[in-house]
């Protein structure tokens, strides 16, 4: 692992921070990664975030990045670092309930639908004039920070690019002033790098024997 994971750092610009994607990985190959250097991992599923907290350093900086339902939101409040994935406001202003309860503010970004599958979920588009509205409007207990979007599922290079412009776009006109723009994983961050972003999500690149 260390060799896979200092290859992919040598790849990443000074100002991209690197999040390391640590569903399926077992707590022991979590622990190389952070001894490595690593301190900050994203999880997709609340049960197994919350098993894999009790068993590694608490100074983890702990992301997720899957579907949220509401019902779990309450679970992981107290700790979480970011959550990347609000994909509506029933959501957003559900962590806010919460985190105001648990005296706590909670950074989060939205995340856009840009890919061309309806499997993924997120804002469109044709939310922009909301999305400004939610950036502009402050929660008592929330901030938004950033953009988070996913890629098409695809090997062609050209709709990756299309669909990560287009990501960005709607990052640079939501936050003109700089925020965090978390787009690409293992297979395609370069292209998702080239076209902005400043953080990305690795997991099997990283865990790779």
């Amino acid at each position: 692992m260390m060799q896979s994971l200092n290859d992919i750092r040598r790849t990443l610009p000074s100002d991209v921070k690197l999040v390391c994607v640590s569903k399926y990985q077992t707590v022991d190959a979590i622990q190389e990664a952070y001894d490595a250097g690593v301190k900050d991992f994203a999880e997709s599923r609340v049960q197994e975030l919350l098993k894999k907290r009790e068993q590694l350093p608490r100074d983890i900086r702990w992301h997720f990045i899957g579907h949220l339902q509401t019902n779990k939101v309450r679970q992981i409040i107290p700790f979480i670092h970011l959550i990347q994935s609000v994909d509506s406001v029933h959501l957003l202003e559900c962590i806010n309930r919460e985190a105001e309860k648990a005296e706590r503010t909670i950074d989060v970004l939205l995340e856009v639908h840009v890919a061309q599958e309806d499997t993924k979920t997120g804002f469109s588009e044709a939310d922009f004039e909301m999305l400004q509205t939610l950036v502009q409007t402050p929660l008592t207990n929330v901030r938004i920070v950033g953009v988070m979007a996913m890629a098409s599922h695809t090997e062609e290079e050209s709709r990756i690019r299309a669909d990560f412009s287009k990501a960005a776009t709607l990052y640079n006109q939501l936050f003109p002033n700089g925020g965090t723009l978390s787009m690409g994983m293992s297979d395609d961050y370069p292209i998702a790098i080239a076209a902005g972003a400043n953080m990305v999500r690795i997991g099997s690149k990283i865990f790779m024997s």
